[in-house]
């Protein structure tokens, strides 16, 4: 089976005149939809921007250790009294300068993607720096002391420290491994060789400590690559939906000249052929009723006729794509005043009465009497019947009925129903024949085929008068269509408003 493509401009929605923007454009949104079908959560997809974070923590927060590093200082000096422990602070300011000194040297170069993971292992080697800094100090000793006093300050040193550490580097995974662990193997060597117990404890808490931060860091890291994730994932839906815009602006913009296009050709066909129309409606007319004298020739007679029929064909159909363009164009102009629709639908019988004839067509009125007028545009409400009608007329055969109903509504408004026991529509070719220029099977076999805009024609008038059109059909059995009016187009009658005489003029007083 073929399918054929059409290749006018009005349905290309993208510029082909800037075919590397539109490729740019596609392979982006390929990008994106790939990214958000696979997704990025996986801690590999951000190491760039988690090491990033960071490099901003550790700048921001670069003043922390040092401030820590001189209380423990201090506390050392005034408990053992010996300078010794200067030299350990000096070692570790040192090591916490490197790491300052790295941060500072990655945040100036804008690190690529390749280089993501040599600047993490510089910062893993300088945090094992820390650590083997903190194994020195478990080293320390205080002979004038005692063990207990000294080991809980080195305890409470160490805890601090492993607290600082565990919020400082959360966002590089496996820091606070490198940097604690020298430190519980010093006190774990410590213990086995001296077998202290201050030092097992001590192993014991630091250990078990270590441990649970190391667990609290990595749900931290992993809170913090979901954000990152959803942030991605956000930005790529952002990044989509301009791409959709863009296209969406460019698709309305083609759209937009498209119509205009459609306005002036329409404007200008309904002079161009109108004009001609008018000349051969009007002289076959005056050939075939033999105004001027009679033809000779019965043939030529016959021809007069069939040409002012097609011409009257083409004329109605010209009008009816008009008057869909202008409904669609939203320059349909309602003329509105107060009107029985009673009498048009009375008058609209009397119009299609003869053709109903020719085919022994019975037609039935059913009115409901005492009908208030309505606010509607009475040529608008004249097509819509009389469209009706000559379908049901067209496509009911000889000898049927057709019944047309006016009454009220539930809600309070007017409907018009026109019911007839033709062939019927299948129910799935319901929207088609609603739609402009659909037909359904039944039509398409029939020897009178129309143009099919009528019945979007009557669709487009009734929403135009906020009404409601409904189809009802049913093969083999007839079809129902159903104009509604809603209730705020009916006019209530009010009674009559009595004279009042004048009141009497009173004489004022200059007294």
């Amino acid at each position: 089976m073929s399918i054929a493509v059409s290749t006018s401009t009005d349905k290309i929605i993208v510029d082909k005149s800037r075919s590397h923007r539109n490729k740019a454009v596609s392979k982006t949104v390929r990008a994106t939809r790939e990214r958000l079908q696979t997704g990025s959560s996986a801690p590999s997809g951000f190491e760039r921007e988690m090491l990033n974070l960071y490099i901003g923590s550790a700048l921001h927060g670069a003043i922390a250790m040092p401030l820590l590093v001189t209380l423990i200082t201090a506390v050392g000096i005034y408990l053992s009294g010996n300078l010794s422990i200067v030299v350990w602070a000096i070692m570790t300011l040192s090591a916490h300068a490197v790491t300052v000194f790295l941060a500072r040297k990655a945040r100036k170069e804008d690190m690529a993607a390749d280089k993501v993971p040599v600047w993490r292992r510089r910062f893993l080697i300088g945090q094992l720096l820390m650590g083997l800094c903190w194994a020195t100090f478990v080293t320390q000793d205080c002979a004038t002391c005692g063990e207990i006093r000294y080991g809980f300050f080195e305890g409470a040193g160490l805890l601090m420290a492993l607290a600082a550490t565990a919020m400082g580097t959360f966002l590089l995974r496996n820091a606070l491994l490198y940097t604690f662990l020298p430190v519980v193997a010093a006190l774990a060597f410590s213990s086995l060789t001296t077998g202290d117990p201050v030092h097992v404890g001590l192993t014991g808490v630091i250990s078990l400590s270590l441990l649970f931060l190391v667990f609290m860091t990595d749900r931290m890291n992993r809170a913090n690559v979901h954000i990152l994730s959803m942030q991605s994932e956000k930005d790529d839906l952002i990044a989509e939906l301009e791409v959709a815009k863009s296209m969406s602006d460019e698709a309305r913009r083609r759209a937009e000249e498209a119509n205009l296009a459609k306005s002036r050709f329409l404007a200008s066909m309904s002079h161009e052929l109108r004009t001609p129309l008018n000349a051969i409606l009007g002289f076959s007319e005056v050939m075939s009723t033999e105004v001027l004298g009679p033809l000779n020739n019965p043939t030529y007679k016959e021809y007069t006729s069939d040409i002012h029929r097609s011409g009257e064909h083409l004329l109605n159909l010209i009008n009816e794509i008009l008057d869909l363009s202008r409904i669609e164009a939203g320059r349909y102009d309602l003329n509105e005043e107060s009107v029985s629709l009673v009498d048009i639908a009375d008058d609209c019988i009397g119009m299609v009465q003869l053709r109903a004839r020719a085919k022994s067509i019975s037609i039935h009125a059913q009115f409901e009497q005492g009908m208030p007028a309505v606010w509607v545009d009475e040529k608008a409400m004249r097509q819509v019947i009389l469209n009706l009608l000559s379908n049901a007329v067209k496509f009911t055969s000889s000898s049927g009925e057709i019944t047309v109903k006016v009454g009220w509504t539930a809600g309070g408004g007017q409907y018009l129903s026109i019911k007839d026991n033709g062939p019927g529509i299948p129910e799935e070719e319901i929207p088609i024949v609603l739609s402009a220029f659909g037909q359904g099977s039944i039509a398409i076999k029939s020897a009178e085929q129309g143009t099919g805009l009528g019945l979007p024609i009557v669709q487009a008038i009734l929403a135009k008068h906020n009404g409601e059109f409904i189809l009802r059909s049913k093969l083999r059995e007839g079809t129902e269509a159903i104009a509604i009016l809603p209730a705020r187009r009916v006019l209530e009658s009010l009674p009559a408003v009595e004279d009042v005489p004048a009141p009497a003029r009173r004489r004022k007083s200059f007294a």
